[in-house]
Formats: C-alpha cells, sequence, structure tokens
C-alpha cells in the first residue's frame, strides 16, 4: 500500500497541541456546567437570567473545542482551523486578564495555553505533516 498523507501518523506535536485544545474544550464545559448550577441556585444578581445563556454558550462552545482537539490528537487536518481560530480570539482575552481585570495570573496561565498551542501548531513538524497532502506521495516528511 503506498505511503500517502491520510495514513501518517500525524507528528508529537500536532497531537500535543491536540491535547491542549481538548483540555480548553473540558474547562469551557466545566464552566458552563457551574454556570448552570448557579442559574438554577438562583445564585447572584440576575443569574438565572443569565446564567441559563451564558451556560448553554459555554456549552456549545466547549463542545466544538473539544471536537477540534479530538481530531488533532487523531490526526485530522480540519481541526487545526478550528484551534487556529480559537487561539487567536483568546489572546484579546489574555490580553484583559494581564492588564484591565487585575487576574495576572489566569492572564499568564491562559497567555501560555494560547502561545503553546500555537507554538506546536506552527511548529516544523507539524507544518511539513499538513504540507505532506500537497507532496508527491514519495517525498520523505522527514
Amino acid at each position: 500500500m503506498p505511503t500517502t498523507p491520510e495514513n501518517l501518523t500525524p507528528p508529537a506535536t500536532f497531537r500535543s497541541a491536540g491535547v491542549l485544545v481538548a483540555a480548553q474544550g473540558a474547562v469551557s464545559l466545566v464552566a458552563a456546567f457551574v454556570l448552570l448550577v448557579r442559574a438554577v441556585s438562583g445564585e447572584g444578581d440576575n443569574a438565572v437570567a443569565n446564567g441559563y445563556g451564558t451556560a448553554g454558550w459555554f456549552g456549545v462552545l466547549g463542545v466544538g473545542v473539544g471536537v477540534a482537539g479530538v481530531a488533532l490528537i487523531v490526526g485530522k487536518r480540519w481541526g487545526r482551523a478550528i484551534a487556529t481560530v480559537v487561539q487567536l480570539l483568546l489572546l484579546p482575552v489574555v490580553w484583559s486578564l494581564l492588564t484591565g481585570s487585575h487576574q495576572t495570573l489566569y492572564g499568564v496561565v491562559l497567555g501560555v495555553a494560547v502561545i503553546g498551542v500555537l507554538a506546536l501548531l506552527f511548529s516544523p513538524p507539524s507544518s511539513q505533516w499538513m504540507a505532506a497532502e500537497y507532496s508527491d506521495v514519495d517525498d520523505d516528511l522527514g
């Protein structure tokens, strides 16, 4: 059977990015659960009105990001697009945490995760593996 990009194992950098992205999706689902519990209990101001919608938003995003992370782990190239967009959307959140909200610790942790995922997704092994789809099947992937 000829070696094609579809049946090559993705590099460790690609799979590692998938683990981090799947973890981001899991954190979003945990946040959705906490927000849902707060809304059900009626805790806080406008918890019911805002809680259900926010919980639903975090839940939908968590599932989408989690699916993208699993796709990266198993070597589906389409997961990289979703993961990249999510990381780019999280950069302003990192900035906000570091500057205006006085949540420096959370900003540093999220910033390290976001930059780490982007570095893993665009590292040379990951980029070479992604580009292999467009190369000759006899080329050495390194």
